[in-house]
């Protein structure tokens, strides 16, 4: 289960633009490294790596040795237990009052139809 440190670490590594930038580029490449991973940045090889070491941290990013060169993949699974928390519990929250409310709509209408039909 996901504590709220590691949501905080988590929320953190994806509040920045460069750093989402680089789980997309990391997911459409597994095994990219990071020299070839910096080439699509127009930063430092060190701002990079300090990206990646946050992302690493909320354990966004695995980092694999390969002879001299890190491969990079990304680990969806802490985004996973984000989705299973709170998406899950809100869509079945909204999903029961939007029942309410369409069987509320209905019933109105159809008390409105049988008030038509009486005139």
């Amino acid at each position: 289960m996901i504590t709220n440190d590691d949501m905080d670490q988590l929320f953190h590594a994806l509040a920045h633009a460069v750093r989402r930038e680089i789980l997309d580029i990391v997911r459409d490449t597994p095994g990219l490294s990071v020299g070839e991973l910096a080439t699509h940045f127009d930063i430092s090889r060190i701002a990079i790596m300090n990206h990646l070491s946050v992302l690493s941290e909320a354990q966004l990013v695995i980092s694999k040795k390969d002879g001299r060169k890190r491969r990079l993949f990304l680990n969806a699974v802490p985004i996973q237990e984000i989705h299973e928390r709170w998406t899950d519990t809100f869509s079945e929250y909204w999903a029961d009052r939007m029942t309410l409310v369409k069987r509320a709509a209905e019933l109105a209408a159809k008390n409105k139809k049988k008030t038509q039909e009486k005139k």
